[in-house]
């Protein structure tokens, strides 16, 4: 049976400020990828985040972006390779202590916004990314989009690397994403939905331009604060179960490294 895992970034409200659905996303998901104060989220999301994700039986990761509120992480910023690992051990070791807290471990860590797209062209950034994340923890899962950098040199360094593909974003002909949606907003989420299975049985996807590319769907992304998340995770959920195609955690999906 094929497998996928079904993960959400969330936990990025702050202070006055509430962002995502994540209550109502945690009922569909199989992993939760978690911000870490950076980009978004504070200590009390992150704490009330990972006591949701016990509650609904959802395995955690650590969502480490560039220290950059005011542009939710999604602005280039040039930092060196040894600041980056800096920041990325700084906010993986604040969500580890709170899943400590309630008797839970990292399953994962996927770089958020800027920070994960400049690594995915950057062989240094992947590798100072990837050293952080395996110094933490040498079990950690790290979630990287099709033909990256990170993809490449976590398999040269013997780290476990799933294969993301989104929900709610267009993906470009290399297997990359636009960073923001440019498409028309999600109306039809069953139409949404059969692309998921398709990118997951077939391996293949209609890239933003048209062209059709090859794919490989090890995990699939949607966005806590997409404009009908809940929905499309709804959809997403039912047209994979209807084709046979197990949800689970990306552990269960990868199996023993």
């Amino acid at each position: 049976m094929l497998k996928v895992d079904l993960s959400c970034d969330m936990g990025e409200s702050f202070g006055l400020y509430q962002l995502g659905n994540d209550e109502e996303m945690m009922q569909y998901i199989t992993s939760a990828n978690i911000a870490c104060g950076y980009h978004g989220g504070d200590p009390h999301v992150m704490r009330k985040t990972v006591e949701l994700a016990k509650n609904y039986g959802v395995a955690i990761g650590a969502h480490p972006g560039f220290p950059d509120l005011i542009g939710f992480g999604r602005r280039y910023m040039n930092c060196t390779p040894s600041e980056i690992k800096d920041y990325v051990t700084y906010q993986m070791g604040a969500l580890r202590e709170f899943a400590s807290a309630f008797g839970m471990k990292l399953q994962h860590c996927k770089p958020h916004g800027a920070l994960y797209m400049m690594a995915m062209e950057d062989e240094k950034l992947a590798r100072a990314i990837l050293e952080a994340i395996a110094e933490v923890d040498s079990t950690t899962i790290v979630y990287a989009m099709n033909h990256s950098a990170v993809v490449e040199t976590g398999q040269k360094m013997g780290i476990r690397v799933a294969k993301e593909v989104y929900s709610d974003r267009e993906h470009t002909t290399t297997g990359s994403i636009v960073l923001t949606r440019k498409g028309p907003s999600i109306q039809d989420y069953r139409q949404m939905a059969n692309r998921v299975v398709r990118m997951v049985k077939e391996g293949r996807v209609v890239a933003h331009t048209g062209e059709e590319i090859s794919i490989q769907a090890e995990t699939v992304c949607i966005h806590g604060d997409t404009p009908g998340a809940p929905q499309l995770a709804k959809a997403i959920v039912e047209a994979l179960k209807e084709n046979g195609i197990q949800i689970a955690s990306i552990e269960n999906v990868l199996g023993v490294g």
